[in-house]
């Protein structure tokens, strides 16, 4: 149990903190997981970040699920679950209850703002640490920019760009192979 209570405490915290969506909350992950609790290694979290993007359902939720699952099968999972939702189901809460009047609030509008902004420099840092540890080859550095023209220019859906990045490196691994 207390074990449990560590996935649900450690998801807890990253839910607290996790604004922006997300893939906002790769870094915190990594901090966590990886460095603090030592509970998967960097290249297993992009395994699991990669799996929760292919996934429907949110992205944070799915990749809780793997990682709680894998440190406690499902009543990790269930826990990690738990714990990456609470924060936000309490904010939405508060927010629902007092949104009309909030929003009109200037103070706040710039708050919202300066989130987004934060946001979006943790996707830049996660994004960047995800390349420099994964993408090796230049076979990689191909499926890495393909793979963002597809999202980024042509409005692909994230998930075909990683699942084509699988098909293409699992027919490149079997044609390598035969080197």
């Amino acid at each position: 149990m207390k074990e449990l209570l560590s996935i649900f405490w450690a998801f807890f915290r990253i839910g607290s903190l996790m604004f922006g969506g997300g893939y906002s909350m790769l870094p915190l992950l990594q901090r966590m997981l990886v460095e603090k609790y030592k509970w998967t290694t960097n290249e297993e979290l992009a395994d699991f970040f990669a799996l929760g993007q292919c996934t429907p359902g949110i992205i944070a939720i799915d990749t809780a699920v793997l990682i709680g699952n894998k440190r406690r099968k499902t009543a990790g999972a269930a826990f990690a679950t738990a714990g990456i939702v609470m924060p936000s189901f309490m904010i939405i809460l508060a927010v629902a209850v007092f949104f009309q009047s909030l929003i009109e609030i200037k103070l706040v509008q710039h708050a919202f703002a300066g989130i987004r902004v934060g946001a979006g420099a943790l996707i830049v840092s996660a994004v960047v640490k995800l390349v420099r540890e994964n993408v090796k080859s230049w076979f990689q550095i191909l499926m890495c920019v393909a793979s963002f023209v597809l999202v980024a220019v042509f409005g692909q859906s994230p998930g075909w760009a990683v699942l084509g990045a699988g098909i293409f490196g699992f027919l490149y691994g079997k044609l390598d192979g035969r080197r």
